[in-house]
C-alpha cells in the first residue's frame, strides 16, 4: 500500500509543482513516448544482458515485494516456535519418529499444521537438514553452527540479487538520460537552420531525456531497489530464528529455553509476546498427552 502511495507521491509533487510553476507539461507528454523507448529499451537490454533468465525471473518477482513487504507476520513468528518445539521435543523423546518428520516435510502431519511454513522451502529445508545433522551426533555443535551460518550467508546473498540488479539500472538511468539528450541535440543541430522557436522545442524535447533519466533513477527504480533490500532483510530474520533456536538445542539447552533465545532474538516489531507462546506450547502439550 505505501509502495503505491510513495509512487502517487513522487508523481505528483514533481509534475503538479512543475505546473504550479508555470511550466507546460506538453512538451514532455510529447517527448515522452520516444524518450522511453530510448531510456527504458537501452535500460531493458542493460538488465537482459547482465543477468541470466533466472535472475530476471526473480527480479520481476521481488519487485511485488516493494507492495506486499515482508512475507513472514507476527503470528508466523509465533507458528514457528510452535513448529521447533514440536520438532525438538520429537528429536529427544524418539527419535525415531522424528525421521518421517524431516525426512517427508511435505507429507509431514507436524509441518501440515503450520501450511505456510510448510510451503516455503527454504525454511523447511534448513529445519530438517539441521535436525538431520544433528542426528549424526556431531561431537562440535560448532560444526552445524559453521555450517549453518554459511548457507544462511549464501541464501541472503542470492535472496539480494535483485535489489543489486535493480541499483545496477538505477544508476546507468542518468547515463541512459544524458545519451538520449545527446542523440537530441544532434538532431538538433541538423535542423539549424529553423526558426528559434522550433529550435527551442527541439532542445526542449532533448532535454526530456536527461530530465527522465534522472527522474526514473532516484525517484522510482532507486527506491524500488532499497524496498527489495529492507524486505529481504526483514525476511531474514525469520530464517535466523531457526538457527538460534537449533544452535541453542545442539548445546542441549531445555527445549523452552531454546524456544525462549529464539523469541528473544526476534525483532520486536515481530516478537510474539511471552505469553502468547506460552499459550501456544500449552496447547501442544495437551494435544500431545
Amino acid at each position: 500500500m505505501f509502495g503505491f502511495i510513495g509512487i502517487v507521491v513522487i508523481v505528483v509533487m514533481v509534475f503538479g509543482g512543475f505546473v504550479l510553476h508555470g511550466g507546460s507539461l506538453e512538451p514532455i507528454l510529447h517527448a515522452l513516448p520516444f524518450e522511453m523507448i530510448m531510456i527504458g529499451g537501452a535500460a531493458v537490454g542493460a538488465f537482459l544482458v547482465s543477468n541470466d533468465l533466472a535472475a530476471v525471473k526473480q527480479t520481476l518477482r521481488d519487485v511485488g515485494k516493494v507492495f506486499k513487504g515482508p512475507k513472514w507476520k507476527p503470528a508466523d513468528y509465533r507458528d514457528l516456535l510452535c513448529v521447533l518445539f514440536e520438532l525438538i521435543r520429537l528429536a529427544r523423546t524418539n527419535p525415531v519418529a522424528l525421521e518421517e518428520h524431516i525426512e517427508n516435510p511435505a507429507e509431514s502431519a507436524l509441518f501440515g499444521r503450520y501450511p505456510k511454513i510448510q510451503h516455503d522451502h527454504e525454511s523447511v529445508d534448513l529445519i530438517c537438514d539441521t535436525l538431520r545433522a544433528a542426528s549424526m551426533n556431531y561431537d562440535d555443535p560448532h560444526q552445524v553452527e559453521e555450517v549453518l551460518d554459511k548457507r544462511m550467508e549464501a541464501a541472503q546473498t542470492h535472496a539480494l540479487h535483485s535489489s543489486h540488479a535493480l541499483q545496477s539500472i538505477a544508476d546507468a538511468l542518468p547515463a541512459l538520460g544524458i545519451v538520449a539528450a545527446v542523440l537530441g541535440v544532434i538532431k538538433t543541430m541538423g535542423s539549424i537552420d529553423q526558426p528559434p522557436e522550433v529550435l527551442g522545442a527541439m532542445i526542449g524535447s532533448a532535454l526530456v531525456g536527461t530530465f527522465l533519466g534522472v527522474f526514473l533513477a532516484y525517484g522510482i527504480v532507486g527506491p524500488f531497489a532499497t524496498r527489495v533490500k529492507a524486505v529481504v532483510d526483514e525476511d531474514g530474520h525469520f530464517y535466523q530464528l531457526i538457527r538460534e533456536v537449533l544452535i541453542a538445542n545442539l548445546h542441549k539447552h531445555p527445549t523452552n529455553i531454546c524456544i525462549e533465545v529464539g523469541r528473544q532474538n526476534s525483532p520486536h516489531h515481530v516478537r510474539p509476546s511471552f505469553s502468547d507462546v506460552e499459550e501456544a506450547l500449552r496447547g501442544l502439550k495437551q494435544e500431545a498427552a
